[in-house]
């Protein structure tokens, strides 16, 4: 099969060659024609089975087939949860329509808005954002989407588990009622099916693997290893193996920094991505590990979702990732497009548990290496997690909260609030302060559960958009004081029944 017998035209199909690729692969070639025929469509694919390609190029395809005259209008909205990945969902667009005359654009935090708005005045046909900058464009009335044909809602489960639900929502109340609906999944949970049964109409299903599973063509393994010897082992492995291109995975900010300080200091080159750098930052340490002139990229969970890389040889889970799924998106960033990748976990006995839970998932077994001269204390303990985490001691959690407290505190997992501060007894979606109980100091947060802490002084959570004292470290439409970051789970519509 071939991308041109798919119905695509001459010019899209040459710049899809001159990319080096000649035969679709089996999303590509379910979903094109799905999205061709103009109907919704729900697919789930593995990361790294090239699912962005699956629905633009048939985007680029309807485009240019029905041309609009006059000034470009807004046709085409593609959502996705963080900056990385909208970049490279634009990215592949300019690819593949650059013979096309499509134009488009990307939109998101961190950035100036300035730009954003002089660029839409001259006219897009396809315009990739993040929720929350495009809501920021609406409120000032710089974008128009009232000509939208077609809404993509990449990697879906993401934005679930980001707690975007909301933005989500608001976004489709602006958006015409006639348009066609594609819902693209790495991973492809209850809760998203939920979501396409009220969003969907009689959708086209596309699931080319079976949920949740993991590429064929990465080799896991797991290295036991003792909490304390971890970055020792990484240097060793890098060292000995002589990798060259490792992207390690670290579960907060504050360990991404400690531990490519670390390697730095070992003689080994690696730069830290997370939602606290710069935009310009976490492009330039991207743009450099892409071209192989940094050694080790190392990432938070939320940072990474957007990396594809060509060839990338190894993955390095530093830490086991708090949510199960979350793994399967690690590990998917290498043997992608059907190369072969290589995924290494390094598990201390605090996290025993918690990789089960991944072999759970994917429903496999994964090997065990023991690494002589890092061989695990057999009679060590295992200790809970967040009192080891130093970004639990007042520092700010990861994921996108819409609300902000004060204080300072640690939000992490699916569904969680924001520690610290104000203490007490947070509720959902609540930043810092904790909610309703007064209370100051240091705040500790359950996987999916609200927050609790201790102390004195009162600090409710506060609205949607509206700021706090001290200095927030939110997304562009957070509020809060303090140093608080934190995840929103989904709303109990999307929770009920499942697991």
């Amino acid at each position: 099969m071939s991308f041109s017998s798919l119905g695509l035209s001459e010019a899209i199909v040459r710049a899809v060659s001159e990319h080096g690729y000649t035969t679709p692969t089996p999303i590509q070639a379910q979903a094109i024609p799905a999205v061709l025929n103009g109907g919704d469509l729900l697919a789930g694919a593995q990361t790294g089975t090239g699912k962005t390609a699956g629905f633009v190029l048939p985007i680029l395809q309807r485009l240019t087939a029905t041309p609009t005259e006059g000034k470009r209008k807004i046709r085409v909205l593609v959502l996705t949860p963080t900056r990385e990945l909208a970049a490279q969902v634009e990215e592949s667009v300019r690819t593949y329509g650059k013979y096309t005359g499509i134009k488009s654009l990307v939109i998101f935090g961190g950035v100036g808005i300035n730009p954003q708005i002089s660029a839409m005045r001259q006219g897009v046909d396809i315009l990739v954002a993040t929720p929350g900058r495009l809501l920021d464009h609406h409120q000032q009335r710089t974008v128009d989407l009232s000509h939208v044909e077609i809404l993509v809602l990449d990697e879906a489960d993401r934005m679930l588990d980001m707690g975007f639900i909301h933005d989500i929502k608001k976004i489709l109340a602006i958006l015409p009622k006639k348009r066609q609906n594609l819902l693209f999944s790495a991973t492809f949970s209850d809760d998203i099916k939920r979501l396409a049964d009220s969003l969907l109409d009689n959708p086209a299903l596309i699931e080319v693997a079976r949920r949740n599973s993991t590429v064929e063509m990465i080799t896991q393994k797991v290295h036991p290893v003792d909490r304390d010897k971890k970055k020792e082992l990484l240097t060793h492995l890098i060292k000995q193996n002589n990798w060259h291109q490792v992207l390690v995975f670290t579960r907060t900010k504050h360990g991404a920094n400690r531990l490519a300080e670390g390697l730095n200091k070992s003689g080994i080159t690696a730069l830290a991505i997370h939602g606290n750098k710069s935009q310009s930052a976490r492009t330039k340490a991207l743009a450099e590990f892409k071209t192989g002139d940094l050694a080790v990229l190392v990432a938070t969970d939320i940072a990474a979702r957007g990396i594809d890389i060509d060839q990338l040889p190894h993955v390095v889970n530093f830490e086991i990732p708090n949510v199960p799924e979350d793994y399967v998106h690690r590990i998917g960033r290498t043997g992608r497009a059907g190369a072969t990748g290589e995924a290494v976990s390094l598990v201390c006995v605090d996290e025993k548990k918690m990789f089960n839970d991944i072999e759970r998932l994917i429903k496999r077994d994964v090997e065990i290496v023991v690494v002589p001269g890092f061989e695990p204390d057999p009679h060590a303990k295992p200790q809970p997690i967040q009192m080891r985490s130093q970004d639990h001691q007042g520092r700010g959690g990861q994921g996108r909260g819409r609300p902000g407290g004060g204080g300072q505190g640690q939000g992490q997992g699916r569904g969680a609030s924001g520690g610290g501060g104000g203490g007490g007894q947070g509720k959902p979606r609540s930043g810092g302060g904790g909610g309703r109980s007064s209370g100051g100091g240091q705040g500790n947060q359950s996987s999916r559960g609200g927050s609790s802490g201790q102390g004195a002084g009162q600090n409710a959570a506060r609205p949607p958009r509206e700021g706090g004292g001290g200095s927030a470290n939110t997304s562009a439409r957070s509020g809060g004081g303090g140093t608080t970051r934190t995840a929103k789970p989904a709303p109990a519509l999307f929770r009920k029944g499942t697991r």
